[in-house]
């Protein structure tokens, strides 16, 4: 009889975890766009990327909804719901796969210019904090990486940093020169070609 009881006892306490194991964690991917309008009232963003495409983005209003997010890229974000700046160039942090996404904060790059190069690794001297890449028609150019550059690769957004890189592998920088070195302001890892 015993060991009915700890067997049902064993059973009893599976079945109560599995309303945590249903809350997975949303990982927070990050995209680079200009914000073409802002919806208050229905609390949508749309952003033009730079393919010329649009993204819907509704912004994030469920605060229970337990996220992955970056803690170092997060400091430097504003919230979805507080961001009004039409027009701004800007990384969307966001989780999802259906129109609309959901996004959780954007950060503005500033006024620019800004330097888009789609290419191949040459070179990540990781103590140097710099990335080199050469691009489709062969031009090599290296970036900076800062404390707030900003990586999206398969595991979502994340400081630039932890970029894991080799040679080979395809990237799409988004940069901006400050103090007159050419630094990345995103990095994306997904480039597929």
């Amino acid at each position: 009889m015993s060991n009915s009881m700890l067997r049902i006892s064993i059973l009893a306490g599976c079945v109560s975890l599995l309303p945590q194991a249903a809350k997975a964690q949303e990982v927070v991917h990050a995209m680079v766009g200009t914000v073409s309008s802002i919806n208050a009232a229905a609390k949508t963003i749309f952003l033009r990327t730079d393919d010329g495409s649009t993204s819907e983005f509704k912004a994030m209003n469920d605060a229970q909804t337990p996220i992955k997010f970056d803690k170092h890229i997060r400091t430097d974000a504003t919230a979805a719901d507080e961001f009004q700046k039409s027009g701004e160039r800007v990384i969307v942090y966001y989780y999802g796969y259906d129109n609309p996404l959901t996004a959780v904060a954007l950060r503005s790059l500033g006024p620019g210019p800004f330097i888009k190069v789609t290419g191949t690794v040459v070179k990540l001297a990781r103590g140097a904090h710099l990335l080199t890449v050469k691009d489709q028609s062969g031009l090599i150019q290296s970036f900076k990486i800062a404390a707030d550059t900003v990586v999206e690769a398969t595991s979502g957004a994340s400081e630039g940093l932890r970029l894991n890189s080799e040679k080979g592998d395809q990237v799409r920088v988004n940069a901006t020169t400050v103090n007159g070195v050419l630094t990345a302001l995103f990095i994306n890892t997904l480039v597929a070609n």
